[in-house]
């Protein structure tokens, strides 16, 4: 009880192991190697910070709520959540009109089945009767709110919340969140993802980029999509979750074989050896409305040529830090952890 974010991190580790052993699809050791390094990492450094450090390395069992007025909030995307801890749900993502994320959701004991049939349910705030799928399009009026440092909005008695009007991600208050370069939006990322980070940056880790798919990379892992950011950079995006319930396989691998297609997508930064981001929701190939990766599906017919067939990405110049001797001790550590 005295250390949640340590023993949320345990719980993470020992599911992961059981999903290793039970030969679970949607396991990856990457994933392992992270609980345990926040495992340790967490307990190493309960010992020695003080104050604000040390009360962000106890982590807090229950996100305190404070009283947030009266919000207008503009849907942005709806994403599954499916946890090592085995709770499954649902999360909107909403957006202020001067740019702050916020999030409503619905997460409880499940998993996958759960997640899909939580995203059809009435969003718990206030009076509204929009799902989290038609909320993740439209916008709420909110009265009497109330918001967690990371950016959780409550659903108490006293919330109040009508439907009101969303707004494309190509209209304002939305399309302002794509305004910030790649580089400054990827070191924001940065530091809200590092180990050390204080737990409540709410959305910080989301990158908003326009992009244009090159096609597909194999890489050991498996194949992700190679895209171009504006200003020439290079980002590979991958799947957020494996678990073939979800849509996220599926439509990543239907965008691999439309080349040249130009998206405004949603993304969550992976610390990795080349740019890389999980992808979470994206405009519609069509250029008509968006798309959840992880509800809606895609359909060949949805693809500017549908009889195209899958399409490899040109082969990349290897840049510098290619052959990072970093990523050999990575490696190693992945090869060390699974065998105790």
């Amino acid at each position: 009880r005295q250390l949640p974010r340590a023993a949320s991190a345990a719980l993470s580790v020992v599911t992961l192991l059981r999903a290793a052993r039970a030969a679970d699809p949607s396991y990856r050791t990457a994933d392992l190697v992270t609980a345990l390094a926040e495992l340790l990492g967490t307990a190493h450094r309960v010992g020695t910070a003080t104050g604000a450090e040390l009360a962000a390395v106890r982590g807090r069992a229950r996100r305190p709520y404070s009283p947030d007025g009266s919000l207008r909030l503009y849907g942005l995307f709806t994403e599954p959540v499916v946890t090592e801890s085995g709770h499954g749900g649902a999360r909107t993502w909403v957006a202020t009109p001067d740019g702050r994320l916020c999030t409503v959701g619905d997460v409880a004991p499940g998993g996958v089945g759960r997640a899909l049939g939580v995203a059809d349910r009435t969003v718990r705030l206030g009076d509204t009767a929009l799902t989290h799928r038609e909320l993740g399009r439209a916008g709420l009026a909110v009265a009497g709110a109330t918001v967690s440092p990371d950016g959780r909005l409550g659903a108490g008695k006293g919330v109040k919340a009508v439907t009101a009007r969303g707004a494309a991600w190509t209209e304002p208050p939305l399309a302002a969140l794509w305004e910030p370069s790649p580089a400054e939006q990827a070191a924001r990322a940065l530091r809200s993802v590092s180990r050390y980070a204080e737990p409540d940056g709410g959305g910080s880790d989301l990158l908003f980029l326009d992009v244009e798919l090159l096609g597909a990379v194999r890489e050991s892992g498996g194949a992700c999509l190679l895209a171009r950011c504006d200003g020439g950079v290079l980002v590979r995006l991958i799947v957020a979750d494996d678990d073939p319930g979800l849509a996220h396989r599926d439509n990543l691998m239907l965008l691999a074989t439309a080349p040249g297609t130009r998206l405004r997508i949603v993304g969550r930064l992976v610390p990795a050896q080349h740019p890389r981001l999980t992808l979470l929701a994206c405009s519609h190939p069509t250029g008509e409305g968006t798309v959840d990766l992880g509800f809606d599906r895609l359909r060949r017919a949805d693809l500017p040529d549908p009889g195209a067939p899958a399409h490899p990405a040109p082969l990349q110049p290897g840049g510098p830090g290619a052959e990072s001797p970093l990523h050999l001790l990575e490696r190693r550590v992945e090869q060390t952890v699974p065998a105790g």
